[in-house]
């Protein structure tokens, strides 16, 4: 059975820093790409950043320059550190992976920044 656990949300104020981190059990955790997406009140769900097995990285526009994604193949953990951070992603950030054409997602961790 395939989890995904994501922690590391919380309250912060404009410009301050969180990580989050996924820890992924039920998986063959090194072979697979790894993704953050979030989802704001009222807005789509939209991919973050994406990080493969071979820690090649991909970023949305809108976080490139604050947000690195890395992971820990020993650990079975995928991290998002987000620094800068602005009133707008303001969200739930889910972890995401998929698997013989099967997603798989956390329950997600909430992320407020206040202005």
């Amino acid at each position: 059975q395939v989890q995904l656990v994501e922690s590391g949300g919380g309250l912060v104020q404009a410009g301050g820093s969180l990580r989050l981190s996924c820890t992924a059990s039920g998986i063959m955790f090194s072979i697979r790409l790894m993704n953050w997406y979030r989802q704001a009140p009222g807005k789509q769900r939209e991919l973050v950043a994406a990080i493969t097995h071979s820690s090649a990285t991909n970023y949305a526009d809108s976080v490139k320059g604050r947000f690195t994604i890395s992971r820990d193949n020993a650990k079975n953990t995928v991290y998002l550190q987000m620094n800068s951070l602005k009133p707008e992603d303001t969200a739930v950030y889910y972890c995401n992976t998929e698997r013989n054409g099967v997603n798989y997602w956390g329950k997600g961790t909430l992320v407020t920044v206040s202005s």
